[in-house]
């Protein structure tokens, strides 16, 4: 016991997380009697899985999008096509950051990646800062529900969910945050009387050829897994490929032998601590299944709880804690196991309950006091966590009316993926 609390206390003063799932697992299995080699063996079988090929993919696929040109291609594009409504640059913010999200599956790569870029076009269009910082900060997460997501693949490969009917699901919630989060962007631009530029045709055409080789690959992605083409293992390696060939022959910001290495090694790097951190929470996961946990939180349930409406309810509370507290790669590790018998229990759909999974860790990486967005918009942008609580909250609000909807109507995440099976 005094192990335990010395492996919580630890974790709270910033042992990594890894580090501490590793240990709660080995003192976990040591009360068990079970050898520790189960840790080892479950993270063997995790290194071979062939669906998890496509994290490393397509994290190094994101990589290579963030050098160079891509992100000021793509926000021209995207202030042509919004730039002349009210609240644009905000519409074109919340668009560039779900796409760049989508693609590399890490919401802090979104906020260092496109925040140095956005935030000073917003306040020198007079946004003010604090809807500048808050729409930047819970942007970063927008895009989890977006293909290629990292996390959806993840939670299909922890619940045997066939990965192509999570992408469809999350398409018109993803609309839905995005959607949501532009009209507020709308109505502060009226409110604030902005002045924007009037349409352009020219200027459209012209950002439309910079920025169409890298804009549609969601799209592609999409199309190659849904007409047969690929899985989408083989989606992440063509998208790879694809976006390479971009980078090196059409725009010439990649160099093979100077830049490629780099690139490389920190995408890797990434992955790295992605797979370190899926092998501590599939060792604590085994010790939480050999302990029955999962069969004693539904037993307590069942006494607690008595219908849909008020397991829904208590899941978003809970999971918005654990996006506060985890990175979304372990507590999909350790947490879907956990939830998937409650759910069955209660007769939510496992597709839906992913896409509710997903919506509610994204929006807790923006609930304080400790969602993780805040602290790297902090660090990013110089600003006081205080700052950024209270700039986040408006938008916080809107993400939260949007997961009651996403929760409790069930066909906005199951339209899509039902026209699979006609």
């Amino acid at each position: 016991m005094i192990l335990v609390i010395l492996v919580i206390i630890l974790t709270l003063l910033g042992l990594p997380i890894f580090a501490g799932l590793l240990a709660a697992a080995m003192l976990g299995l040591h009360s068990t009697g079970v050898d520790f080699s189960a840790i080892a063996i479950e993270i063997f079988r995790l290194a071979n899985a062939p669906i998890l090929l496509a994290i490393p993919l397509f994290t190094f696929a994101g990589y290579l999008l963030s050098e160079g040109g891509t992100s000021q291609r793509l926000v021209r594009f995207s202030q042509s096509f919004f730039g002349w409504v009210p609240g644009g640059l905000g519409m074109v913010a919340l668009v560039c950051s779900a796409f760049f999200t989508a693609i590399t599956g890490a919401t802090g790569v979104t906020i260092i990646a496109l925040g140095g870029l956005l935030l000073p076009a917003l306040l020198s269009q007079n946004y003010g800062e604090k809807f500048s910082l808050g729409l930047i900060t819970t942007s970063g997460s927008l895009g989890l529900t977006f293909a290629p997501s990292l996390p959806i693949i993840l939670y299909g490969f922890v619940s045997g969910v066939s990965i192509e009917k999570l992408f469809m699901a999350g398409i018109l919630p993803g609309i839905l945050t995005v959607g949501a989060l532009a009209l507020f962007s709308l109505a502060i631009g009226r409110k604030l009387k902005l002045e924007r530029p009037a349409f352009s045709f020219t200027e459209f055409l012209k950002a439309l050829k910079s920025a169409a080789w890298e804009a549609p690959i969601p799209m592609f992605i999409l199309v190659g897994i849904y007409s047969g083409f690929c899985t989408a293992t083989e989606a992440a390696a063509l998208t790879v490929v694809y976006v390479l060939m971009v980078k090196t022959l059409v725009f010439h910001e990649i160099h093979l032998t100077r830049d490629l290495p780099r690139i490389m090694k920190e995408s890797m790097k990434m992955v790295g601590g992605i797979m370190i951190i899926l092998g501590a929470a599939l060792g604590f996961t085994n010790y939480l299944v050999d302990a029955f946990v999962p069969m004693k939180i539904l037993s307590t349930f069942e006494v607690m709880i008595q219908s849909k409406i008020g397991f829904l309810l208590v899941l978003n509370l809970f999971l918005l804690v654990v996006g506060c507290l985890m990175d979304i790669f372990s507590a999909t590790l350790v947490v879907v196991p956990l939830i998937m018998p409650l759910a069955e229990k209660f007769q939510v759909d496992p597709v839906h309950l992913g896409i509710i999974f997903l919506v509610n860790l994204g929006i807790g990486y923006n609930t304080p006091p400790v969602g993780l967005n805040l602290f790297i918009a902090s660090t990013r942008f110089d600003r006081p966590i205080i700052v950024l609580y209270k700039a986040t909250l408006p938008f916080l609000l809107i993400l939260l009316l949007t997961l009651v909807l996403i929760t409790y109507w069930p066909p906005l995440s199951l339209f899509l993926p039902s026209l699979l099976s006609r």
